[in-house]
């Protein structure tokens, strides 16, 4: 087997577990909604999941561990991943909260860095954001 075939399954099998938690996080609070559903979706095809994992991921427990990458914007890219996925109705719960903490956790951010980049994250995608900020973030 050729070595690049070995890197593209490592890479499908990052994916797939990265799926696998956003999956999760769409079924925290026991129900998954329309817009979570399109998110979803959008993901798996963006990760190249196939139908027969998605079916197998969402009728399973979450089998796959959190892959963290060695980027940290690959690290920072999950999360902004999972805040879309924890958003997607608008509607964050207590078990949501607890998962993203512990996601970012294992992504390798410290407790005291992820309640932080939380915070910031819940202040922007709630449109919670000081102007100033705002600016900044558009002229990158």
């Amino acid at each position: 087997m050729p070595i690049l075939d070995l890197y593209e399954h490592g890479e499908q099998r990052k994916n797939l577990a990265h799926f696998a938690t956003l999956a999760t996080l769409a079924a925290a609070d026991g129900i998954i909604t329309e817009e979570e559903k399109a998110i979803l979706d959008k993901f798996a095809f963006k990760l190249n999941i196939t139908d027969a994992e998605y079916k197998e991921v969402m009728k399973k427990e979450n089998k796959y561990p959190i892959e963290t990458p060695h980027s940290g914007e690959k690290r920072l890219m999950r999360l902004f991943d999972f805040f879309r996925m924890a958003f997607a109705d608008r509607n964050i719960d207590e078990d949501q909260e607890k998962m993203i903490e512990k996601y970012a956790i294992g992504l390798g951010y410290s407790h005291e860095d992820a309640v932080e980049i939380i915070k910031k994250s819940f202040d922007i995608f709630c449109g919670k954001i000081a102007f100033e900020d705002y600016q900044y973030l558009l002229k990158k």
